[in-house]
């Protein structure tokens, strides 16, 4: 990360607007490697200067990336002045300008979602040809057959679109469950694929993505920051 102005590393960090923080500069409420900056066109490198905000370090990260156990009823969108959406649910500290969810869940869908301001990792991740792999368990109306196991992985048509092979993998015991591994994500995707087969989806839930699975500690709404390790593993786990 090169050297930039000083109010423009403290707003990318959520500290405030350019002008929120360039007044709290001039009144000497940041500091540079120990010494006071009073001028917010001060440039510095956050990669090797101390930036401290009221006598607190700033660790200041270029990107940002996350991990939220979405709840039902939430809309998987950056803003939207008339619904609550994923970013509304997000710690202030996180709600970086840019922030979006990398791949949408419906509103009435829940589990995980990861949520970044890096379009390129994004890009990456739901590019076809990365092939990530999208785990999701859902309930049905009615129990699944084998009939739908080898519709689903020869690659169901739809009126509009024919889905990729996908697995399907149903519920032990003759249960109304099953779940569904796709390496796409078009809207309403499960469900329409569901209906093709005479079937209903009455709850829907993403479990993994690629080799991360959702962290069940998390509580509907919770997110956390994922570290480099679980990053790579969006990009494991392919399927069939």
């Amino acid at each position: 990360m090169k050297a930039e102005r000083l109010d423009k590393i403290l707003a990318s960090q959520n500290a405030g607007t350019r002008k929120e923080v360039g007044t709290m500069i001039r009144a000497g409420r940041v500091s540079v490697n120990g010494k006071t900056v009073l001028r917010p066109e001060f440039k510095a490198d956050p990669e090797h200067d101390t930036v401290e905000l009221d006598g607190a370090v700033l660790t200041v990260k270029k990107h940002l990336y996350l991990m939220m156990n979405k709840p039902s009823g939430v809309l998987s969108d950056s803003r939207n002045p008339k619904a609550q959406t994923v970013i509304d649910l997000l710690p202030h500290e996180w709600r970086r300008r840019g922030m979006f969810p990398a791949g949408r869940l419906d509103k009435d869908t829940e589990g995980l979602l990861i949520l970044t301001d890096d379009g390129d990792f994004a890009h990456r991740m739901l590019a076809p040809k990365s092939h990530v792999t999208k785990w999701y368990e859902a309930v049905l109306a009615h129990p699944v057959t084998e009939e739908d196991v080898q519709a689903f992985r020869k690659g169901l048509e739809l009126a509009d679109m024919t889905c990729l092979p996908a697995e399907l993998i149903p519920a032990e015991g003759g249960a109304s469950a099953a779940i569904v591994k796709l390496r796409e994500g078009k809207f309403h995707q499960v469900k329409r694929m569901f209906l093709a087969r005479g079937n209903k989806v009455l709850a829907l839930r993403r479990i993994r993505i690629g080799d991360l699975p959702l962290d069940e500690s998390l509580s509907p709404g919770e997110s956390r920051e994922l570290s480099a390790s679980e990053l790579e593993q969006i990009f494991r786990g392919k399927l069939l």
